[in-house]
């Protein structure tokens, strides 16, 4: 198992942030390795984040403007070689189509839900360190 996985999480509201942050604490499950959050408030901070690599999964807010989650996850599949699985954050349960059609691994809603949400991060933690091994 590596040493750390690192998350890239992207909101335009610092609350949020933090309450991923917190959701996620030192490692979601007991399976998976502890976790180093990787703030960004801007799409260029993400695009330039995921370039330099070492991303193992993105949770990204839904509700940002002027990008949005689902535009920059659906930017990001497009455009980033073996992009990491994404996690959107939506506003409301009908969104979901949205996030289908923005391409995400998962998609929980707002505010964050401590449960559900780690059990998603630690399901896409899995997913992606079983594909690298």
């Amino acid at each position: 198992m590596q040493a750390t996985a690192t998350v890239l999480v992207y909101s335009d509201n610092a609350d949020t942030r933090e309450q991923v942050r917190l959701a996620t604490g030192r490692r979601p499950a007991a399976d998976v390795p502890p976790v180093e959050i990787l703030e960004c408030a801007t799409l260029p901070a993400v695009l330039a984040a995921l370039e330099q690599g070492g991303i193992d999964a993105c949770v990204l807010d839904g509700e940002t403007a002027p990008a949005g989650g689902m535009g920059v996850c659906r930017q990001i599949k497009d455009e980033i070689f073996r992009c990491p699985p994404v996690l959107l954050l939506i506003g409301r349960p009908q969104d979901a189509w949205l996030a289908t059609w923005s391409r995400a691994d998962a998609a929980v809603t707002h505010p964050v839900d401590p449960v559900e949400f780690t059990d998603a991060l630690a399901g896409l933690l899995r997913r992606r360190l079983l594909t690298e091994a």
